[in-house]
């Protein structure tokens, strides 16, 4: 528990989840680990309360501190207490009477917490201990007071945290260093919070340049931060009355757009100066997020008969009505917004791309075809501000419009190239490079004037020298590949149209009897002579002589009665 603060791990947990329910589920979770360690402790140090039919409290002493788990025991209570309000403080959100039972926990917790300061007062604990037992205190004392709303009392507990804190980070390597001054950055925000309140009105400029700085805020001061910065904006915006752009003037009288557009200056400023990936994401999903609302609200404003009439009000001019060119500049920010978060995803990929490295089966390496999404979202974008009402005379705007156009196509085209070449679809692959060439000549024989509004954009340049480069190693690659083909087209590998069966003395490389055009046999297959069935005709009968039988057949002779006789009695020859 050295140098971390109540809750180390469960802080380092929580930032990396979402949603509410996810916060709790891990609140609840450190508070069950508490327990069960506590739990442990206690069997293994045979530090009962009693036994299953009495309780019998036992308090840890100075004469135990021989072994330095009886020093868990007292900061296992004062965690699991802390958990538990935390708990509640999610909770309270929805139901404002558990606010009651967090200030119970709090006080729970700060009170085991005084025991442990009293208890590492022995001479038996180190100095480095003492101290962090004394900040820890300082810091649990600090938030219940933050929570009572005793401003005094949680600046001067949270200021001797943060001293201790930073003398510790003075005196020890710097590896150890980087978790005290992760605590001294956890704790500033409260102290400036409670400057503010105190009544230092230069705190809430700080306050915000934190915010966002770090994308959002965490713990008791979320909530409380969000609300005052909008409070702060809301009184600013109460001196806002209109905004121009593109040389005319509108009224803002609606307050959400005026908070808006007051936050918009210190949200590209921060955007600016995030030094993270991740927080520019979340700044980005931020300034989307609070320009969303404000256009809601715009439409609102413009019921369907009204938006009508504002809009055909001086046809003869061309131009619409305040609060329709007011609803085309908050969609232009949006848009230009989204455009820069896809740009700025885009060049994180590029990076990617360009490391080349080696293949990892659990995670998803960056291709091309990602990079090429994303320029089609962007160019979805320019055609919208293309669309936008009350632009469509603005000459300037649309020859603009138009040249971003024609650089984010030629990024487009180059990336489409590459997902060619790994394909070596040489041919297709040397196509796109001139047309990438095409559009970036285009961009600069035609950019003049509008040089400054495109330095923002990537540098069209730089992707030319890139393009030429690209298409030289191209060629070396084409040729090289033709080279290899004609090498290891050998005898073993060269095949003619003859099916399967007629060459089966001959060994062959033939890929295509793996697919569904296998060359087999011939079909249907061709016709063969085979003989005919014989077929008989009896002609010769005609013309054959049969020899006479005429001695062979039985003489018939006359006979009378006589023979007659002869025949009864057997006598007849």
């Amino acid at each position: 528990w050295h140098a971390c603060g109540p809750g180390s791990i469960l802080k380092y947990l929580i930032q990396s989840t979402t949603s509410l329910a996810e916060r709790v589920l891990l609140i609840f979770s450190y508070r069950g680990y508490c327990s069960r360690r506590q739990r442990r402790l206690r069997k293994t140090l045979n530090f009962k309360m009693g036994n299953r039919h009495k309780f019998t409290g036992k308090k840890v002493t100075e004469d135990l501190l021989t072994d330095n788990r009886y020093l868990l025991l007292v900061l296992m209570d004062a965690e699991r207490a802390w958990s538990y309000a935390m708990q509640l403080k999610q909770e309270a959100n929805t139901e404002p009477r558990k606010r009651f039972h967090l200030l119970s926990r709090l006080r729970k917790a700060v009170k085991h917490a005084e025991e442990l300061e009293r208890l590492c007062e022995s001479n038996r604990v180190d100095a480095k201990t003492k101290l962090e037992a004394q900040a820890y205190t300082a810091y649990l004392s600090g938030m219940l007071r933050f929570e009572h709303q005793e401003w005094k009392a949680a600046i001067e507990a949270f200021n001797k945290c943060k001293t201790i804190y930073e003398k510790l980070a003075s005196a020890f390597t710097e590896e150890q260093a980087v978790l005290y001054n992760q605590r001294v950055e956890e704790i500033s925000p409260n102290i400036r919070y409670c400057a503010y309140n105190i009544g230092d009105q230069s705190a809430i400029n700080e306050l915000m340049q934190m915010r966002l700085r770090s994308g959002g805020t965490e713990g008791l001061l979320a909530e409380k931060l969000e609300a005052l910065i909008t409070q702060t904006r809301a009184k600013q915006a109460a001196t806002m009355s209109e905004v121009e752009w593109r040389g005319r003037t509108v009224p803002v009288k609606i307050d959400k757009v005026r908070i808006f557009l007051l936050g918009l200056a210190d949200n590209e400023a921060a955007i600016a100066q995030a030094e993270s990936e991740g927080t520019k994401e979340r700044l980005f999903e931020s300034m989307l997020s609070e320009c969303r609302d404000a256009i809601q609200a715009v439409r609102e404003e413009l019921k369907p008969d009204q938006k009508q009439r504002d809009y055909t009000l001086d046809g003869e001019s061309g131009k619409v009505s305040n609060l329709q060119y007011l609803h085309s500049y908050l969609t232009y920010i949006k848009l230009s917004t989204a455009i820069r978060r896809n740009e700025n995803m885009a060049k994180g990929l590029q990076k990617a791309l360009l490391q080349q490295q080696p293949e990892d089966d659990s995670k998803r390496s960056p291709r091309p075809q990602d990079l090429i999404r994303l320029y089609d979202i962007i160019l979805q974008n320019l055609v919208e501000l293309l669309q936008l009402p009350g632009l469509e005379e603005d000459r300037a705007f649309q020859k603009e419009i138009g040249l971003k156009t024609l650089v984010f196509k030629a990024y487009r085209c180059f990336f489409i190239a590459q997902s060619y070449v790994l394909v070596k679809k040489w041919s297709e692959a040397l196509v796109l490079y001139d047309r990438v060439l095409k559009y970036a000549n285009e961009v600069n024989s035609d950019a003049g004037t509008f040089r400054n509004s495109l330095k923002d954009l990537p540098d069209v340049q730089e992707l030319i020298t890139q393009v030429r480069s690209e298409k030289c190693s191209l060629q070396a690659a084409a040729i090289l590949d033709a080279n290899d083909s004609h090498q290891t087209e050998t005898s073993s590998q060269v095949r003619d149209n003859k099916p399967l069966v007629e060459r089966f003395e001959t060994f062959c490389l033939d890929p295509s009897l793996v697919t569904k055009q296998a060359n087999l046999v011939h079909f249907p297959p061709g016709f063969q002579p085979i003989p005919c069935k014989p077929l008989f005709f009896d002609l010769a009968l005609n013309h054959v002589a049969f020899p006479p039988l005429e001695d062979k057949l039985e003489q018939k002779t006359k006979s009378g009665l006589t023979g007659y006789i002869k025949g009864i009695f057997g006598f007849r020859s």
